[in-house]
């Protein structure tokens, strides 16, 4: 039989959603489970049983189960929130609570190159901005290791977080690289530098340096995960945009076996036929479509749509202020579709490529029979920002739909002016009649 849970009774049933699964069946939706060639699944039914994907079918019946009627909304897996410093960034202009970056050495002139910092043992799953992305349908994103002024071409680390609280991340780590005109200045402000620093360190790894002499930059540590990421066993992760820096990429990449994604790549569709013979993703911000400094000369709105179109895995990615605007991402691959990109591989972009380029695709991205249940329930169209999440499982679990935002703007709706001195929130303005 099927219990049907709506309004209070609903709310009540998934009060305590953060402690534990709850078996669930949502019926009656459409479901985009993002696999490859999936389709669209109408008006089916997914049962959610032990923290898993138990059934997709329709007409499912079980005794006892709670239901949710999804008529008329879209269930797809959670959405991938784009490469953030969700949970080790709290305040961006604070630099207490930022751990994003490492600062080293002095420039070009004094260099330490630190690859085996990992910034996911700084992730703090209490953060404030976890509840603001995951109740927007965001449900993992991919840390980023950066380099401050002084530090180095190559940031360190990160790795895929699920947004559920839990404090370990899943699947391997991501190296992370700056290159081009932006990451110039470390390298003796020409970007032919880069490449030369590049080759030796791939020397270093490979014994062609001693690590006594005197031009050694890496620690045994670096060494070893260097080693790692330049024998194809990790993806780096590859911040620049210029189709010529590009092109060079491809070339170092494949003379070393290295295994790149591309992150900005704003003239990368100009090199879309050689990137999709290589393999390599690429993770756009797809409103950038003037450009900002000179590397961005080639931008275009239709820059993921081309990419794609040659065969290129398209994911996305915000190039400004991502940890405390993951939502924003939706954005991105909705403005790819209204320029040319196929409405799957919008979605796909911020499920499947995703989970399969950082080597997660066991744990999200799609929605799968036998598959932890990380779902979200929509309004309708998620790449449509007038559609909201309505309900978001993460492991089974439901999650509380309210975060710092929600809270704040509840307070200030539900307050009353009043005579009494002190009776209005801080900073509440006075009704104007």
């Amino acid at each position: 039989m099927r219990v049907l849970l709506t309004g209070g009774l609903l709310a009540g049933a998934f009060a305590c959603g953060g402690a534990m699964a709850q078996d669930v069946l949502i019926a009656n939706t459409k479901v985009h489970t993002a696999k490859a060639g999936g389709g669209v699944l109408e008006d089916y039914d997914v049962l959610v049983r032990d923290g898993r994907v138990a059934a997709i079918g329709r007409g499912l019946v079980f005794e006892g189960i709670p239901m949710i009627d999804g008529t008329g909304m879209w269930l797809t897996p959670a959405l991938f929130g784009g490469i953030t410093g969700i949970g080790i960034e709290e305040v961006s202009a604070e630099e207490a609570t930022n751990d994003a970056a490492l600062a080293l050495g002095d420039g070009a002139k004094d260099m330490v190159v630190r690859p085996e910092f990992d910034v996911t043992l700084a992730y703090n799953p209490d953060s404030i901005v976890l509840p603001v992305a995951r109740v927007e349908g965001i449900g993992f994103t991919l840390l980023s290791a950066g380099s401050r002024p002084g530090g180095s071409i190559i940031g360190g680390q990160g790795g895929v977080m699920r947004l559920d609280g839990s404090p370990d991340p899943v699947g391997p780590r991501t190296l992370f690289l700056s290159l081009g005109g932006g990451a110039a200045g470390l390298t003796g402000t020409s970007r032919a530098g880069q490449w030369m620093l590049l080759d030796q360190l791939v020397d270093e790894v490979r014994g062609r340096i001693p690590a006594e002499s005197g031009g050694a930059l890496l620690t045994p540590a670096g060494r070893s995960t260097l080693a790692r990421y330049f024998s194809g066993n990790g993806r780096v992760v590859v911040r620049m945009d210029r189709a010529a820096d590009i092109r060079q990429l491809l070339r170092w990449s494949q003379r070393h076996g290295v295994r790149i994604a591309i992150a900005g790549g704003a003239e990368a569709w100009r090199l879309a036929p050689e990137l999709a013979r290589a393999n390599v993703p690429v993770f756009v911000d797809s409103l950038v479509n003037l450009p900002n400094n000179f590397d961005q000369l080639a931008a275009t709105l239709e820059n993921a749509a081309r990419l794609r179109a040659a065969g290129v895995q398209v994911g996305f990615t915000q190039s400004g202020d991502a940890s405390h605007n993951a939502r924003k991402v939706r954005q991105l691959a909705g403005n790819a579709v209204a320029n040319g990109l196929p409405w799957e591989d919008g979605l796909a972009g911020l499920t499947r490529v995703p989970a399969e380029t950082f080597g997660v695709a066991d744990h999200v991205g799609t929605i799968e029979v036998g598959k932890t249940a990380d779902l979200v329930l929509w309004s309708g169209d998620p790449l449509d920002v007038a559609n909201t999440a309505r309900h978001v499982w993460l492991g089974g679990r439901a999650m509380p739909m309210r975060s710092r935002q929600t809270e704040l703007r509840d307070r200030y709706l539900r307050a009353e002016p009043s005579a009494e001195a002190g009776a209005l929130p801080r900073a509440y303005p006075a009704r104007v009649e």
